[in-house]
């Protein structure tokens, strides 16, 4: 029997990373915060009735659900992509990807738009790290 032996030095083929898919969960985590404050502001009287609590958990479930999604994609680049040669010259790619990863479980438990525009900025800079590891100037484009 004939043995094929394979190997590659990252888990997907060259070329599938891009930490636009980060952006995009986290665009919608700011996205649903923002529409979550804004809609305690707007029903300061009424937060009981069926409407508003029906409203209120969709935001809800889908910022949990767009911060975890969020964090996935920051954690494959950040342990699939990222090598040692990329900590070489960027020393503080670890703490950036670490603080990146805390500020994605804060705004799952939080309402705080000022930790959802640190994601967006943490994102934003690790959108930069990559894209100039890769010799490249990618610029940072929101959705929203």
């Amino acid at each position: 029997m004939n043995r094929i032996e394979a190997s590659a030095h990252c888990d997907g083929p060259c070329g599938v990373y891009d930490p636009a898919s980060a952006r995009v969960a986290g665009e919608a985590v700011q996205s649903m915060t923002k529409k979550m404050l804004t809609l305690a502001t707007n029903h300061s009287g009424d937060c009981g009735t069926a409407a508003y609590i029906n409203t209120m958990s969709r935001y809800a479930a889908i910022k949990e659900e767009e911060a975890q999604k969020c964090k996935k994609e920051l954690l494959v680049l950040w342990t699939d992509y990222f090598k040692p040669i990329h900590l070489e010259a960027y020393p503080d790619l670890h703490e950036t990807f670490w603080q990146a990863a805390k500020l994605c479980s804060a705004c799952k438990v939080e309402v705080s738009a000022e930790h959802a525009q640190e994601l967006m900025d943490a994102i934003e800079k690790i959108h930069n790290l990559f894209w100039a590891t890769k010799g490249r100037e990618v610029p940072w484009i929101r959705a929203s």
